[in-house]
């Protein structure tokens, strides 16, 4: 069955009413950061204030399946030892020095509960957001634990509040829950379904992804993230090949795209072929090796005809320009899911 994309779709009310849901809770990342921040902030205090009456910890473990999040904002940061550990256990060194911090956003994650556990068992510092009564609060019970509670099931509103909390004791980069809110919520207004096609970036680029493969690039380590989460949301949303990675993984592919030639006819008969299309996330990032790699990337793709894409973010913290690329990429997915039609 054949399936194609009907761009008026994008700005058909009727369409738009069905897919409210999806829509919908996007324009709502903003608010379910606010929300998470102000349910943990009792709790968050009070982890600070008993984080003041112990020594700085040897080393900080993120554990369970999302600390890789984690680990993409602290690496670049944390004054001392950082790992992540996304299996269900601990690292064999991790003790009673160290402090293990989990985002456990639906709480029924037994991996994250095992983690949990073992990290009580060995009296280590514990804080976990999680959802209050959860699993993986009813494991997280012990002198040495903090309960940061979260009730919206939202992995960046979740890890907004442990990075905070990390902010305040000086072992993380500044994570305002006001400023991601904000970042978001500009997001959600440019890229709202009431807004048409002409001014509307997000339903912009899913016109520019419905016929192409995109390569999706993002140059800082929290941008590269981000590339990665939207080259899957396209994935999901499509079916179609979406690649994310480093400009070494990238380049043999837009290098081995055969050159436009200006005179196909892109309607004639058997010409199906689904070029790439890079799709650059910039956070604003100015380190000479990140600009060298995007300017490689780009030359490439100039020299094959192939479209570049850019989405851009002026959000102030690293954080924020993370979930502002996230979610404008997030929108062209959702936007992508809603034009593709079948015959």
């Amino acid at each position: 069955m054949a399936t194609w994309f009907d761009e008026s779709r994008l700005d058909d009310d009727a369409v738009l009413e069905v897919g409210d849901g999806r829509l919908r809770a996007l324009a709502e990342a903003g608010a379910r950061v606010r929300r998470a921040a102000d349910d943990a902030a009792g709790a968050t205090a009070e982890a600070v204030r008993r984080a003041e009456e112990l020594d700085r910890p040897r080393a900080v473990v993120a554990a369970g399946p999302d600390s890789r999040l984690l680990r993409a904002v602290l690496e670049p940061w944390c004054p001392v030892p950082f790992v992540a550990w996304p299996a269900p256990a601990l690292p064999g060194w991790a003790g009673s020095l160290d402090l293990v911090v989990v985002l456990a956003p639906d709480g029924v994650d037994t991996g994250s509960a095992s983690a949990v556990a073992e990290a009580v068992r060995r009296g280590c510092q514990v804080v976990v957001a999680c959802p209050p009564g959860s699993l993986v609060a009813e494991h997280a019970a012990g002198r040495w634990s903090t309960i940061l509670p979260s009730a919206t099931r939202d992995q960046l509103a979740t890890a907004v509040v442990v990075l905070e909390y990390l902010h305040r004791v000086s072992l993380g980069p500044d994570a305002d829950a006001d400023q991601v809110a904000d970042a978001l919520d500009q997001v959600a207004i440019a890229c709202s379904p009431h807004r048409d096609l002409a001014v509307n970036p997000a339903k912009m680029l899913a016109i520019a992804l419905a016929d192409a493969n995109p390569l999706v690039w993002g140059g800082s380590v929290l941008a590269a993230r981000a590339a990665r989460r939207v080259a899957e949301s396209v994935r999901r949303a499509s079916g179609q090949t979406a690649l994310a990675g480093d400009a070494e993984h990238l380049l043999p592919v837009l290098e081995a795209a055969r050159p436009r030639d200006v005179f196909d006819d892109p309607f004639a008969e058997g010409d199906s072929e689904r070029r790439p299309i890079l799709l650059v996330l910039d956070d604003g990032a100015e380190d000479p090796v990140v600009r060298e790699q995007r300017g490689r990337l780009q030359a490439a793709a100039a020299a094959r005809g192939i479209r570049v894409e850019t989405v851009t973010t002026d959000a102030p913290t690293e954080v924020a320009r993370y979930a502002s690329l996230l979610l404008s990429g997030t929108y062209a997915a959702e936007y992508l899911r809603i034009g593709l039609v079948e015959d």
